[in-house]
């Protein structure tokens, strides 16, 4: 690898980066964190997760903020809440809803908003403590949502995500973070890179995209890793990251993120 300043930020993507394939975080990357925080270099993790999904995440040793649903909400780790969101726009999310019903048979719908996780009737996923509510198509277009998920029981992800992207055009944002034959919308223009650079503008003094590293393993990071000045991708990504990437680190289940920033960083192994 070719020799670099240190970062003032790292931002990582959760699962499938940071975290291993069973979800843990190792004692390894959580006291390689911590050496991070305490060398004054910031951590910020950028997901695809619900804030609903944030809580076990709360006690890496990150403080602060937190980017979720793909930059729709920032979350306090601290007082696990919601600070502040980018919704998608109700005009909007009612015509999205009912062109992907008319448009792309079979498929099932689910949003997530302030005010929790709504699916219609026939939609099967998440984790299994999920506590869903459960509302016709008409009724999820009438919520505060940051993410609207499109799940299909026989298309592959990336023909998912195509066949929605087509429908959506450019009046939302569609990704997928490599979950099963499920697709992701968020508002027009929000992505983890738009919630990076908005957060690394709010600091003091405001942090330059030069001055950030950022890892992750799928195609909803690939604008963040376009954004920050050094790009990360473990080895278990998506090959359009592996592609897109400045770097390549080994994989979540060898705790890639971390042995990375422990020998760039000069941190050591942990004690």
């Amino acid at each position: 690898m070719t020799q670099h300043p240190p970062p003032r930020v790292v931002a990582t993507d959760c699962d499938g980066t940071l975290l291993r394939s069973d979800g843990t975080v190792s004692a390894y990357t959580r006291e390689v964190l911590r050496r991070v925080t305490g060398a004054g270099v910031g951590v910020v993790l950028v997901t695809a997760r619900p804030p609903r999904w944030m809580e076990p995440l709360a006690d890496l040793g990150v403080d602060g903020l937190a980017l979720c649903g793909n930059g729709a909400f920032t979350y306090d780790l601290a007082s696990r809440t919601v600070v502040s969101s980018r919704l998608l726009e109700q005009e909007v999310l009612g015509e999205l809803l009912a062109d992907l019903r008319r448009g792309i048979p079979g498929i099932r719908l689910a949003t997530e908003g302030l005010d929790g996780h709504a699916r219609e009737p026939g939609y099967e996923g998440g984790a299994p403590d999920d506590d869903w509510l459960v509302r016709d198509v008409e009724e999820l277009a009438g919520r505060a949502v940051g993410k609207v998920l499109v799940r299909h029981d026989h298309l592959h992800t990336e023909e998912l995500t195509a066949l929605v992207a087509e429908v959506v055009g450019e009046r939302a944002e569609v990704s997928h973070s490599g979950a099963v034959r499920l697709t992701e919308i968020g508002p027009r223009g929000v992505t983890k890179a738009v919630a990076l650079a908005a957060w690394c503008a709010e600091q003091a003094p405001p942090v330059g995209a030069h001055e950030v590293w950022a890892f992750g393993d799928m195609p909803n990071d690939l604008p963040m890793l376009a954004w920050a000045g050094r790009s990360f991708a473990v080895a278990n990504a998506h090959p359009h990251v592996r592609a897109a990437a400045s770097d390549a680190v080994p994989g979540n289940d060898e705790d890639g993120v971390a042995r990375t920033l422990a020998a760039l960083l000069g941190l050591g192994g942990p004690g």
